[in-house]
């Protein structure tokens, strides 16, 4: 049995996906692919990510049950129809769980739609995997699910109503790795915050342990071998990731061969350690959601020169930016990747 599950960005929607993950993949051991989106052309995006994964399953040739679980986020009706469209040409099944009462009208129109606008989606969640899987007998994750359905609803007087609250700020400043760039691992980041959330349950003024071990448990998730700064250890570890992705990432100008990052900051340390690290690699290149972007070499290439071609920019030899003023962001790397590609070719040629 294959799941692909897409849910929300906040504590609400990763939540579902914690209890998703704790269910199929650790109780049951089935196939589980997830999938986050915020509100707009992002939830129909990924829509289309989970049918062309499906339709790629069936041409391998792996015949098995296909369940399309989405979380914490209403559909339209015309994405609704769009879905249960393509589902039905592959032979999936669909299950929304979800609380927004502005899904209403969508949730009247189809079987598979399940709407509370009382609890929250985690708690929607919890009690459909309860049912359905047989999940969580021993109700070890009552709890967190509790505190998660109390700031998610506003039960601000309910005695987790605080707790929760700390676990939202925790999931929105949990920024560290580049959900675009990278979405598997910012998720499994997330996912292992809230993991670490719910060992804190139970504890004496358990949001004020939990507010104040938060950057330990950060660093918990990033470090490797040897301690060092939670910066350091973050630069280390998505240096780490770009190494392993870098042909994804690759991009070309005027026959150098650069490296394209997405809104991951600290460029100096992350672009001067992945250009020692990679000698082939002349330049590294992060661009923003704005079109900002900076540049870096490591003595292969001028990249004032580059910034002003490219951006009407500059800066020194080694280290300069500017800004593509067309950019049009994206929440698909490989659209970002290719508009740049286009847009360097096109100031080159």
């Amino acid at each position: 049995m294959n799941f692909y599950h897409l849910s929300h960005i906040d504590l609400d929607g990763y939540g579902c996906q914690y209890l998703s993950n704790k269910c199929f993949n650790e109780q049951h051991n089935y196939k589980l692919s997830s999938y986050n989106a915020n509100y707009g052309p992002e939830v129909k995006a990924r829509l289309e990510e989970i049918i062309s994964e499906i339709k790629r399953e069936k041409f391998l040739g792996k015949e098995q049950e296909h369940i399309i679980l989405i979380t914490d986020l209403n559909l339209t009706t015309k994405e609704a129809n769009w879905l249960e469209t393509e589902a039905t040409k592959v032979g999936a099944k669909i299950q929304l769980l979800d609380h927004h009462a502005s899904g209403e009208k969508t949730a009247q129109k189809y079987i598979w739609y399940m709407l509370d606008s009382s609890n929250s989606a985690t708690l929607i969640t919890y009690e459909w995997l309860k049912k359905h899987y047989d999940f969580d007998k021993d109700g070890k994750y009552t709890q967190i699910v509790k505190a998660i359905n109390a700031i998610d609803i506003w039960l601000s007087d309910d005695e987790l109503f605080e707790f929760g609250k700390v676990g939202l700020g925790m999931i929105s400043g949990a920024r560290e790795i580049n959900r675009t760039l990278f979405p598997t691992e910012d998720r499994a980041l997330k996912l292992s915050l809230i993991n670490s959330m719910k060992e804190y349950l139970g504890k004496e003024d358990a949001h004020i342990a939990l507010d104040n071990n938060l950057h330990q448990i950060k660093k918990e998730f990033f470090k490797q071998k040897e301690d060092n700064t939670k910066d350091n250890l973050v630069a280390l570890y998505v240096t780490q990731l770009l190494n392993q992705e870098k042909q994804r990432l690759t991009i070309d100008y005027r026959g150098y061969k650069g490296l394209l990052g997405y809104s991951l900051g600290n460029t100096s340390i992350l672009g001067n350690t992945f250009l020692v690290e990679n000698p082939d690699y002349d330049f590294y290149m992060d661009l923003s959601y704005r079109g900002n972007f900076s540049l870096r070499s490591n003595n292969k290439l001028d990249v004032s020169k580059m910034a002003e071609e490219i951006g009407n920019g500059g800066g020194h030899p080694n280290a300069s930016g500017g800004k593509i003023k067309e950019y049009k962001d994206s929440f698909v790397y490989s659209d970002i990747k290719k508009f740049v590609q286009d847009y360097i070719d096109e100031k080159t040629s």
